[in-house]
């Protein structure tokens, strides 16, 4: 397995979501609540307006948060390629099927291990 292609792979992800946050950030300045009382406090706003803007700053934020944790968990990857451990599972220690990290190359687990944490 080439480590350094999926490093190549990784930092183009990591800049693609920073620059996602980055655009959220510039569209949507403010906080929810700045916006809701903005939209409250125009007696011409009908409340469904304000639910419709309330649901899309939401949306935004479940973004971030989302590409938050997805940035963690390329930084992880990146520090795996280092360490020499990329392609190896943390919980059984099997290699990682290629087309596995082809997919989602900042996963830390082989297919059966993830398979059996989602089943709890």
């Amino acid at each position: 397995m080439n480590a350094e292609r999926f490093r190549t792979t990784l930092l183009d992800e990591r800049m693609r979501i920073e620059g996602a946050i980055e655009y959220l950030h510039r569209e949507t300045p403010g906080s929810l609540e700045d916006e809701t009382e903005e939209m409250l406090g125009n007696s011409d706003n009908h409340l469904g307006d304000a639910a419709a803007g309330t649901l899309d700053r939401e949306i935004d934020y479940t973004l971030e948060g989302h590409s938050g944790q997805v940035l963690r968990q390329i930084d992880a990857a990146l520090a795996r390629i280092d360490e020499g451990t990329f392609g190896t599972c943390s919980r059984c220690g099997k290699p990682i099927a290629e087309e596995r990290l082809e997919a989602r190359p900042w996963a830390s687990l082989c297919i059966d291990c993830q398979r059996a944490t989602e089943r709890g």
